[in-house]
């Protein structure tokens, strides 16, 4: 027997241990008879340990195991995005036409379409000097995203020749002096991170248009943000919001361990969702990896590195990625498993003890980086974590909360009054406002983080008044304690309460959420001068101009009317004295 080949020796769920291979840790492997895709996590001497992304059931010691003498890696190239994918990057729809609705076991696909002819334009010359990361000519991949050819990592010379017209992926369009050619399609392997020059400081907004987070607790281009919450408070549809209108170019979402039928909602959802910067399919610039509950879960754990490769990719480029993985739990769940198939000491709750260092890893890949090309790119990853029970105490949110700076507590209560999004202001957090403090009061307003600090202090106050009243009513309150909790219900109901599904309301930008904070500060500024003058509270609060400036949030041109409105309820609060 060939040193390439070798044979099973034990089976343990996911986990295949082989003898007489000579393989190295992380190198592709097929098993058995069907060629099962697998790779190798562990070596003992002789022995080999196997992570199997594919359901073993059936197979059997003694069956041949092959080496490929690769190591885990993604295709990179025209024809990734609008693309569906598992955790191994095969593309779903494709195995659908052929095998129809349950993938067969060892089945291989191309992550990208080797036929489909792309119209490849030079952007160099032959003669020129290239380097890693220089782009060698673009392709038109979809109506809005122009995707760049570029030198792989580790490449570089002088261009002997370079081709124009249209070509598929594999087809050499660029050769080097030194020999190497250069096809569109790169590959990489995806627990290696991409190179790039130097990581920037988080110091420019990622703006998503929901009030509570890009007012209240805002992330950076290129930070890590963490979504804990139980079941039902509303994490898939803050995600789809995020993607659907925060201001990053390029969308990676990753659904990883999922319910089926969850899964089935959003890929039937994101191809109908309209983009609202370009009025094009939102799908034009997303890539999604759909790996199911039911799907094997070695190739779980692989699917957010996959997607991660996958965005550090399109970050070379110099756009802008938003990657949301949903659920980080799932992706710990299926560590704990192969870990226990392993029998590797258990840490805290049965996971492995490396749990955290993995978390880090994934988080770290995050980042606003400049290119090897010089430009700017930035991955931005937002993780979904699903608590059992919702109880943050347990490991994967206290491994994530360690790394990420920004902290979205989603809150049952909250989703069950149908407050949403039901993000609590009183536990989430951000670390980024102090880097971020100089790009508001640039591009926004100069009293920026003087108004936030404001409204997050009013909604401070009320819940240490909230007991009070629960003790002994609002009415033995002292006035200006009584205005304080009316100041607070309207940051509520006017400002942090959203509606992700009214076209309108479903997207502030930046300077209306300040215009909104402003309106309410006002209102507290003109009640109190009100009431110092001897008005009552009921006739302050109730104004039909207070209703008005609230109610017109969900209509067309609300930056543009909100001045007046403000105007005309400062007018009535005031003629509230006279009378």
């Amino acid at each position: 027997m060939s040193e390439e080949n070798g044979v099973i020796y034990r089976i343990s769920g996911p986990v295949v241990t082989a003898t007489g291979i000579r393989s190295r840790m992380y190198e592709v492997v097929r098993v058995g008879h069907e060629g099962l895709m697998g790779e190798v996590i562990e070596l003992h001497g002789e022995k080999s340990v196997i992570q199997v992304y594919e359901d073993t059931s059936g197979i059997r010691p003694g069956e041949p195991v092959v080496r490929t003498g690769q190591t885990l890696s993604v295709q990179l190239g025209p024809g990734l995005l609008k693309q569906i994918y598992d955790g191994i990057q095969r593309p779903l729809p494709i195995l659908a036409e052929t095998m129809g609705t349950f993938i067969e076991r060892g089945v291989d696909a191309d992550g990208l379409d080797q036929e489909k002819l792309w119209n490849f334009e030079p952007a160099v010359s032959v003669g020129d000097e290239v380097s890693a990361g220089t782009t060698l000519g673009t392709v038109q991949e979809t109506e809005t995203i122009v995707h760049k050819i570029m030198v792989p990592p580790g490449q570089g010379g002088k261009v002997t020749s370079i081709e124009s017209g249209e070509f598929n992926v594999t087809h050499v369009v660029c050769n080097l002096d030194d020999g190497s050619e250069i096809a569109m399609m790169q590959k990489w392997p995806v627990r290696t991170p991409r190179p790039y020059t130097q990581k920037y400081a988080p110091d420019t907004p990622l703006v998503t248009g929901m009030r509570i987070l890009d007012f209240l607790f805002p992330l950076a281009k290129g930070g890590a943000a963490g979504i804990p919450g139980p079941f039902g408070s509303g994490k898939t549809v803050t995600q789809q919001s995020l993607a659907k209108y925060s201001d990053a170019q390029i969308v990676v979402y990753i659904g990883c361990g999922e319910r089926g039928n969850e899964m089935t909602e959003v890929l039937d959802e994101f191809p109908h969702l309209i983009d609202p910067n370009t009025g094009k399919p939102l799908m034009n610039r997303t890539v999604m990896i759909a790996n199911t509950s039911n799907m094997p879960v070695a190739a779980r754990e692989a699917s957010v590195y996959t997607g991660i490769t996958i965005a550090e990719y399109f970050r070379d480029m110099g756009y802008d990625v938003a990657l949301m993985a949903d659920s980080t739990s799932r992706w710990a769940e299926a560590m704990r498993e192969i870990s226990s198939r392993l029998e590797e000491m258990p840490g805290e709750e049965g996971y492995p003890a490396y749990l955290s260092s993995r978390l880090a890893e994934f988080y770290e890949r995050a980042g606003r980086v400049e290119t090897l090309e010089g430009e700017d790119g930035s991955v931005t990853v937002i993780g979904a974590v699903s608590p059992p029970g919702g109880d943050i105490s347990e490991p994967v949110s206290q491994g994530t909360l360690r790394i990420v700076k920004v902290f979205w507590g989603l809150d049952a209560p909250l989703a069950r009054q149908r407050h949403f999004p039901a993000i609590n202001w009183l536990n989430s957090y951000s670390l980024y406002p102090q880097s971020l403090d100089q790009w508001f009061r640039d591009n926004i307003a100069q009293d920026f983080p003087e108004v936030r600090v404001e409204i997050s202090s009013l909604l401070q106050v009320e819940a240490e008044l909230q007991e009070i009243v629960q003790l002994v009513g609002s009415d033995a309150l002292p006035m200006d304690q009584q205005l304080t909790l009316e100041v607070a219900r309207m940051i509520r109901e006017y400002f942090l309460q959203q509606n992700a599904f009214h076209e309108i309301d479903a997207y502030s930008g930046v300077d209306q959420q300040y215009k909104m904070a402003k309106a309410i500060l006002t209102f507290q500024d003109s009640a109190k001068k009100a009431l110092a003058a001897g008005a009552q509270l009921e006739d302050v609060v109730n104004v039909s101009g207070r209703t008005d400036l609230m109610r017109a949030r969900f209509e067309e041109g609300y930056l543009d009317r909100i001045d007046g409105l403000v105007e005309e309820m400062t007018k009535q609060i005031a003629s509230a004295v006279e009378e």
